[in-house]
C-alpha cells in the first residue's frame, strides 16, 4: 500500500515539533518528520497526552470559577519519517523548523538543496536572530516566522504531554507568501493561532517573556511561579526597560505596561512549569541564552547602547552551564 506523501514536514522532532505535528494530524493534514539521524522511509509511532478541554477553558475563565479537570487518555498515532533527499521531499510545500534556535542554520542549510523551489519555510523557535542568517540562503523561497506559548513536556523520545494552551502567532517575513490554503490549514489546526500582519513586533513581545522567565528560573533554579514574588520585580523591570529601549532603536515600539501584564500573566499560567532554559541547564544541555538575552545585547551593541542587565544574565547562565 502506497502511503500519501506529506505536504507539510516538521524539521525537529522535539516537544514543540511533535505537538505541532499532532495538531496538524488531528485536523486531517498529511504531516511527517524530516529524517536527520532518524531512519527514513517508515512510520513512527507517537504518543500524546493532550491538554484537558477544561484546563484550556480555564485560561479565559474568571479566577473564581472552579472547573473540574478530567485527565485525558493518551492518544496514539503514526507519522511518516521523510528522507532528506529531493525525491522524498518533492511533495512538501511547507517545512516548519522546530529545532533549537542555535540549531536552525545547521539543520536547515544542507536541506535547502533537496527541497522544491516553491517550498515555503517557517521558523518556529524561541529567541531571535536565526531568521537574519537564513533569509539570504533561501533562493527565492518564502519565509514565515512564528512563536508559540503552548506548553509541552517531552516524556520520552516519541511521547509528549501538553501542559499549557498559549497563543501561537504566525506571519510572513520575506519572499513569496504562504498560500492561503496552507495558512488556513495552520490556523484551523493549531488552537489559539492567529496570523499577524507584522510578525516581528510579536516576536519581540515573546522575546520579552523569554528574556525574563528563562534566565531567572535557570539562575535561581525555580519554577516559573516563583518569579511572582516581590523580590524579583526590580530585576524584571530592568530587563524590560533595557529590552524596550533596544527595541525602539530597531523600530519596534513596545508598551511597558502591556509587556509587564503579559510577563506576569505567563508566570501565573505556567506557575508550576519549569522553563526550557531551566531544563536545559538541569540536564547539561546547551541553552538558548545567546538567542534570547544575547540577542538584546547584540542589537544594543549595533546601536551603540548598553544592556547591562541582559549581559549579566548571559554571563551568569553561561557560567552555570559550564559548571553542570
Amino acid at each position: 500500500m502506497t502511503l500519501p506523501k506529506p505536504t507539510i514536514a516538521i524539521l525537529g522532532a522535539g516537544a514543540v515539533g511533535q505537538l505541532i505535528a499532532y495538531q496538524l494530524h488531528v485536523a486531517g493534514n498529511e504531516v511527517g518528520f524530516i529524517a536527520k539521524t532518524l531512519a527514513p522511509s517508515r512510520q513512527q509511532a507517537l504518543s500524546v497526552i493532550p491538554l484537558p478541554p477544561a484546563a484550556a477553558a480555564r485560561i479565559n475563565a474568571t479566577p473564581s470559577v472552579a472547573t473540574e479537570v478530567i485527565p485525558p487518555a493518551m492518544q496514539h498515532y503514526s507519522a511518516p519519517i521523510i528522507e532528506a533527499k529531493a525525491d522524498a521531499l518533492k511533495a512538501v510545500k511547507l517545512v516548519i523548523v522546530c529545532v533549537k534556535a542555535y540549531q536552525v542554520l545547521e539543520a536547515l542549510e544542507p536541506l535547502l538543496a533537496q527541497l522544491p523551489t516553491d517550498c515555503h519555510i517557517m521558523l518556529l523557535h524561541n529567541g531571535m536572530g536565526p531568521h537574519l542568517a537564513v533569509a539570504p540562503l533561501l533562493g527565492g523561497r518564502g519565509l514565515s516566522l512564528g512563536t508559540t506559548s503552548q506548553g509541552v513536556l517531552r516524556l520520552g523520545p516519541w511521547q509528549i504531554k501538553q501542559t499549557g494552551q498559549g497563543l501561537t502567532q504566525l506571519g510572513h517575513y520575506q519572499g513569496p507568501a504562504l498560500t492561503q490554503e496552507l495558512r488556513h490549514r495552520l490556523l484551523t489546526a493549531i488552537p489559539h493561532c492567529e496570523w499577524a500582519a507584522d510578525i516581528i513586533p510579536c516576536l519581540w513581545q515573546k522575546l520579552a517573556v523569554n528574556a525574563v522567565i528563562n534566565p531567572l528560573t535557570a539562575i535561581y533554579q525555580c519554577p516559573n511561579g516563583t518569579l511572582a514574588q516581590p523580590k524579583f520585580s526590580e530585576q524584571i523591570d530592568h530587563i524590560l526597560d533595557e529590552l524596550i529601549a533596544v527595541g525602539a532603536h530597531d523600530g519596534i515600539h513596545l508598551d511597558k505596561a502591556l509587556l509587564q501584564e503579559r510577563v506576569y500573566r505567563v508566570i501565573e499560567l505556567t506557575s508550576s512549569n519549569y522553563s526550557s532554559m531551566h531544563q536545559d541547564l538541569a540536564h547539561g544541555r546547551r541553552s538558548e541564552i545567546a538567542q534570547i538575552n544575547g540577542y538584546i545585547c547584540e542589537r544594543a551593541n549595533a546601536h551603540g547602547l548598553c544592556a547591562p542587565t541582559h549581559a549579566a544574565l548571559c554571563e551568569r547562565v553561561i557560567q552555570l552551564s559550564h559548571s553542570t
